[in-house]
């Protein structure tokens, strides 16, 4: 079959499709036929040996698919040959086969095209579960959300409104506002041209954010703190400025917040009766119109270094897909 391999670290843009043995399905797992595979940055970071887990070489990268299931591992119950799932795979997803733990997939919901269940499975659980386990978003609340077009930036805007809350949403550029307020945004903040700690506070009536849903970090972590309520939430979700920020702990007390951070990843080792949770609500809200996963554009296997540096360019929106049988 066809995969991108990485057997050293590199660049995303030295990625080449290889020639490699199909994958047997071992117990616990699902054999499937990739029809779509999310990108993420952290696949960028993987390539490149700068992302905390290190897989040992040779290895595919790709954590999300969506496909159809070609062969049932022993001990599996529940799914069969022919069934459509998504899944996080954790690896193996940039290829036209791929193994995924039976645990981690999930049958395509009625409705969902491959593409978009390849892009569910990281970003939406991420929001779903940040914004309703941790942050506590309540309806008539005000929603800060940064970086709004991007992946899970998108994912928060869409289920924080079907969740009732108002969403202020930023982003750099009228053309990435303009998807912001496609996906459901109330109000909209250019960071390149407004000063959103004021712009926030002007919105609020002076009151802040009650939630500020921040996967940037940084700079806009720190600021942040300037346009946040009374009670108010931040919620640390990432880091895509490459800079961790520090708080001073009187902050945190003089407005009475509460920083609180999400990792999805780690709920399957120390959490794992979320996970159900979160994908029949999930699945829920996307039967109800209410949520449903953007993709910036799909990229065949032999365009992967060209996928990978469009999402690391941060010029993309959405979700950037890899799909092994386009041409």
């Amino acid at each position: 079959m066809r995969a991108v391999v990485v057997d050293r670290w590199m660049e995303p843009r030295e990625l080449a499709v290889r020639e490699v043995p199909e994958p047997q399905p071992r117990p616990g797992t699902l054999l499937v036929e990739v029809h779509a595979a999310g990108c993420n940055f952290f696949d960028i970071l993987m390539v490149q040996g700068r992302y905390q887990v290190k897989p040992a070489f040779p290895f595919v990268p790709g954590a999300e698919i969506a496909g159809v299931v070609r062969a049932v591992g022993a001990g599996v119950t529940g799914f069969a040959q022919g069934d459509a799932v998504l899944a996080s795979a954790g690896l193996g997803g940039f290829a036209e086969l791929a193994l995924a733990p039976a645990g981690s997939a999930w049958h395509l919901p009625e409705g969902m095209s491959f593409e978009a269940g390849a892009a569910l499975p990281i970003i939406y659980p991420t929001s779903y579960a940040g914004l309703v386990f941790r942050a506590d978003l309540q309806p008539g609340e005000d929603l800060l959300v940064h970086a709004a077009a991007g992946g899970v930036g998108i994912a928060a805007v869409q289920i924080g409104r079907a969740l009732g809350a108002r969403v202020i949403a930023t982003a750099g550029g009228p053309e990435k506002l303009a998807i912001a307020a496609r996906e459901g945004a109330h109000e909209l903040i250019d960071y390149e041209r407004e000063d959103f700690v004021a712009r926030v506070l002007e919105l609020t009536g002076g009151k802040g954010a009650d939630v500020i849903y921040d996967s940037v970090g940084g700079d806009v972590f720190e600021r942040s703190l300037k346009c946040i309520a009374w009670n108010g939430r931040l919620l640390v979700i990432g880091f895509a400025s490459g800079k961790i920020p520090s708080v001073a702990a009187n902050r945190i007390l003089l407005k009475n917040i509460a920083v609180t951070g999400l990792h999805w990843g780690a709920h399957a080792a120390r959490e794992p009766a979320k996970i159900p949770r979160t994908f029949e609500a999930l699945f829920e809200l996307h039967r109800k119109g209410a949520i449903r996963p953007v993709i910036f554009d799909r990229f065949p296997l032999e365009r992967v270094p060209e996928a990978l540096e469009a999402l690391g360019s941060r010029r993309t929106y959405g979700k950037v897909i890899v799909a092994p049988g386009v041409a």
